[in-house]
């Protein structure tokens, strides 16, 4: 949908504003505070029942603690709630539509056939409303589910040896909106916000990546769009920029205005760009 507006907008060359969702991701290094790492991802990943452009949808963890993450996790996603999200307790509420329901069952299906496993939920409830369970995967970076964005509540764990292959494993999907790295570590933090880390328009460090501040820009790269709202210079996107040039014939010479990219010249007088004169 996101290429068809782009192109119908291009067509008269117009200037889209989109944001086409995210593939989150997570990063939790060696050295991160696990009970910061636990409470933001299941809020990231269960909060919203999975529905939001910022959930957290991959969760890649350095192999020293992965299995501790996962035990932590496995435990914090056998008390979850799931139904009336009016309801006090309640975290995770229902999916939008029964096909959201179908693509979620799909998309545990193929978990298994693209070299992964369940560890935790993986059910559509029975009954009434459009209820699952809170899924937790095991798979490989590069599975084709992995890079597919799912709108629902599964998140898939990947494990990593290195900040560059966690980075690289980040930025190798071709949506680009939210990310965070877990660390106490003040050089992972300066890899991951600098220019060879984290390709998303949201960048984060020890915190959730769902959500976002209203006084900081909103928005992702790729194929999130490269669209921004909020922020100092969300103004920018509804406007046009141009180049104002009046002249006024007024008694005093030789006064000119600038005023940023618009010049008034009130004078009879013609001066010239970059001071050239023609004798």
């Amino acid at each position: 949908m996101g290429r068809q507006v782009a192109t119908t907008v291009q067509n008269r060359f117009g200037k889209p504003l989109m944001e086409l969702g995210g593939n989150n991701a997570i990063i939790v290094m060696d050295d991160a505070d696990i009970d910061m790492v636990v409470r933001s991802v299941v809020f990231g990943a269960v909060g919203t029942a999975g529905q939001r452009c910022t959930s957290v949808r991959r969760l890649i963890v350095h192999e020293a603690v992965y299995d501790k993450v996962i035990e932590r996790l496995q435990r914090a996603y056998a008390t979850i709630k799931i139904g009336n999200p009016l309801h006090a307790g309640v975290l995770c509420g229902p999916l939008h539509t029964r096909r959201a329901v179908e693509e979620f069952a799909n998309a545990v299906a193929l978990v298994p056939k693209q070299g992964g496993k369940i560890l935790a939920g993986g059910q559509v409830l029975p009954g009434p409303g459009n209820f699952v369970q809170p899924t937790l995967t095991q798979m490989e970076h590069d599975a084709p589910l992995v890079h597919h964005e799912t709108f629902v509540p599964i998140l898939h764990t990947i494990k990593f040896s290195t900040i560059d292959q966690a980075i690289a494993y980040n930025n190798e999907v071709s949506q680009g909106l939210s990310s965070s790295m877990f660390t106490q570590s003040a050089e992972n933090l300066f890899r991951w916000i600098g220019p060879g880390g984290s390709d998303c328009g949201i960048v984060s460090v020890n915190q959730s990546t769902s959500g976002a501040e209203i006084g900081g820009a909103f928005g992702g790269n790729k194929e999130t769009g490269w669209g921004r709202e909020s922020g100092a210079d969300s103004w920018k996107y509804y406007c046009r920029q141009a180049t104002v040039y009046v002249v006024f014939y007024f008694l005093l010479r030789c006064m000119v205005v600038n005023c940023g990219n618009r010049v008034i010249n009130h004078s009879r007088e013609l001066p010239l760009a970059q001071g050239i004169k023609f004798e």
